[in-house]
């Protein structure tokens, strides 16, 4: 990077992994930040500090798939992005008992609906206590979307508020279609 304050912002270039809706990620590298924007989703930020390894998860709705969700579906609820989140930190190193967690998002950004964001954020606050995680930080509620990026080996997290339509475009993005068998046809429309 080069220019004019170019040191200044030289921790956001170094290893960004994008964290969307449905998945999670973890990572022992110092370099690494993850990234997401949240609306009405939260976002699970942990780590256990002295195993240095971190992650966080990305999830749209409070509670557990109903009965006959497909595995894919099921990705899109708080208990199973919380349980993935938690077990593979523990795969890597982690000890439950020192797991720190930050929390963020569960906006309401359109009003007059259900608002999925505070049954969100207090799924997640309630899961936290019920596991006996500590929960050291975040940002939840409010009524504006948010970008998050967050080192999951120093446990630093940096919130910025988005206008409504940024953080309303970034809800409804939705999981890539399977990729298209190859069988050499040609379809147009």
């Amino acid at each position: 990077m080069s220019g004019v304050g170019a040191g200044r912002y030289t921790d956001l270039v170094k290893r960004p992994i994008h964290v969307v809706q449905g998945e999670h990620a973890i990572s022992d590298d110092p370099d690494a930040v993850l990234t997401t924007i949240l609306g009405s989703c939260v976002a699970a930020c942990m780590r256990d500090p002295v195993a240095g390894v971190g992650g966080m998860n990305h999830f749209l709705l409070p509670g557990g798939p109903k009965t006959g969700e497909t595995d894919a579906e099921s990705m899109r609820y708080g208990v199973h992005a919380m349980e993935l989140l938690v077990n593979s930190l523990l795969a890597r190193g982690a000890r439950r008992d020192r797991l720190e967690v930050k929390l963020f998002g569960g906006g309401r950004l359109v009003k007059g609906l259900t608002d999925v964001g505070a049954s969100n954020a207090k799924f997640a606050e309630d899961f936290i206590a019920r596991e006996k995680l500590k929960h050291v930080g975040g940002s939840l509620r409010g009524d504006s979307g948010r970008r998050i990026q967050y080192w999951p080996v120093s446990g630093r997290a940096r919130q910025v508020f988005l206008g409504d339509r940024d953080a309303f475009e970034a809800e409804v993005v939705v999981a890539p279609l399977p990729a298209a068998v190859q069988t050499g046809a040609l379809e147009l429309f």
